[in-house]
């Protein structure tokens, strides 16, 4: 296994399998180049004999440089349950750390419930949202009518 930093070229092989990896759902949208180009610092990269088999794209917020945002993950379906995904917030962690960040957010869709419960067992807290689905903290429409998410903050230091 090789943890590096995702390079702009990384674009082309991941968006070809992400939609793959989610079962059919469209997510490649969610990827634009402009992570690849822009992010190389905080977003990183594992692979496997030559196979990009992992992969975390996150940044240091401008707004709020002491915050830290996951904006997306993904691991093959293959290799998952083998804490491949827990190296890359590791690294994700330790990078903005090092940049001086103190938080960490992200956000999952409420129906995602393996997202939430892994977000959980990562030290990450679900934040008061506007309404409750299952015993979960919704945020209505966040990314817009009809897509609620859930919103997570973890403490790195």
């Amino acid at each position: 296994m090789n943890i590096r930093k995702l390079q702009e070229s990384d674009h082309t092989s991941i968006i070809a399998v992400v939609d793959e990896w989610w079962g059919g759902r469209h997510m490649s949208g969610l990827l634009p180049r402009l992570f690849f180009t822009y992010f190389q610092d905080t977003s990183f990269v594992i692979e496997e004999d030559g196979q990009i088999t992992a992969f975390l794209i996150g940044f240091i917020s401008q707004t709020n440089p002491g915050e830290a945002y996951i904006h997306f993950v993904g691991v093959h379906p293959d290799y998952r349950r083998r804490k491949i995904g827990k190296h890359l917030y590791n690294q994700f962690f330790d990078r903005v750390e090092e940049r001086g960040c103190h938080t960490v957010r992200c956000i999952t869709s409420p129906v995602n419930k393996v997202s939430i419960v892994y977000h959980t067992r990562m030290g990450f807290v679900m934040e008061k949202g506007d309404i409750e689905v299952d015993g979960v903290p919704v945020h209505k429409d966040y990314d817009g009518p009809g897509n609620d998410r859930v919103l997570f903050v973890k403490k790195i230091i």
